[in-house]
């Protein structure tokens, strides 16, 4: 039989090589025999399957549609490469993260619940113009947030593991001098051992009152004990959490200031023809022997 190549869409279909047979796995259900899958393309959004990983000893690429692949890492086979979907979600998280600081600044929540409440109570808000924004993480997301934020009249500060001088990007060492002048701190880092409370008491403490931090990266990147001592002090709109999901009864649903969307920043309408147009693209170097894009193991 001829090894296998599972795709989270029938549309990929077309795309796998000559010699191999391409089957869906869109996530859902228990699949049988995995035994003779090479290329695995991991489905998207609640249907990863990072345990079925070791049930695929003969896998060769592992593709994943995250951009995080922290994941996945403990559960794959020896001599996979692993490849991630950097550039995939740059326009939808970066779309979200503007309208979780427009959100906020304009205090759409407050006027959604008066609506709700048939309540007329006008008041004067917040606002993106004037304000400074600090970008913690310029990556490609990063870049993408910056675009968007540059025709809103803000001064945008931008912050990367290492200091890039010809760019204006700070170095990460900066952050606690950077921290007190930041209206709006946006965290887009990869979730590491260096990035695991990188905002934490101590840098919840620099920031100034009112300040929102907006989390669209790990949720672990943000210390959740910390932002629930501040009682409201600091705003925060949080698209991950820690622990996510986040359980029904936990405090950041109800504490003051907060602003929680479930982990959809990276998934919009945008995001899903660039990604089957990315995984046929990686098929066909695959079966062409050519390198594949986005290598981020190999093991």
């Amino acid at each position: 039989m001829p090894d296998r190549v599972l795709v989270p869409w029938e549309e990929n279909l077309s795309a796998v090589p000559e010699g191999f047979d391409g089957a869906v796995f869109d996530g859902q259900g228990e699949p049988e025999d995995l035994s003779d899958v090479v290329f695995y393309v991991m489905p998207y959004g609640r249907g990863q399957r990072v345990d079925l990983l070791p049930r695929m000893p003969r896998m060769r690429v592992c593709q994943l549609l995250t951009a995080g692949y922290e994941n996945a890492v403990p559960h794959l086979p020896d001599g996979v490469l692993l490849c991630n979907a950097r550039g995939l979600h740059d326009a939808s998280t970066a779309e979200h993260a503007l309208a979780l600081i427009l959100a906020d600044r304009r205090d759409l929540p407050r006027w959604s619940a008066d609506q709700r409440a048939q309540t007329w109570n006008p008041h004067y808000t917040r606002s993106l113009a004037g304000s400074r924004v600090l970008i913690v993480g310029h990556g490609s997301i990063g870049r993408a947030l910056e675009a968007r934020l540059a025709p809103n009249e803000c001064d945008i500060v931008k912050v990367a593991r290492t200091a890039r001088p010809g760019q204006g990007v700070h170095g990460i060492e900066d952050l606690h001098a950077l921290l007190p002048e930041a209206d709006v701190v946006v965290l887009l880092t990869p979730l590491s051992e260096e990035t695991r409370g990188l905002i934490g008491e101590k840098e919840l403490g620099l920031m100034r009152d009112g300040a929102l931090v907006v989390n669209v990266a790990r949720g672990p990147v943000l210390d959740t004990a910390a932002l629930l001592e501040q009682e409201g002090r600091i705003r925060a709109a949080l698209d991950v959490t820690d622990p996510e999901p986040l359980p029904q009864d936990h405090p950041l649903w109800t504490a003051p200031n907060v602003f929680v969307t479930p982990h959809v920043a990276g998934g919009s309408d945008t995001f899903y023809p660039r990604a089957r147009r990315f995984i046929d693209e990686q098929l066909r170097r695959w079966g062409n022997g050519e390198p594949l894009e986005n290598v981020v193991l190999e093991g």
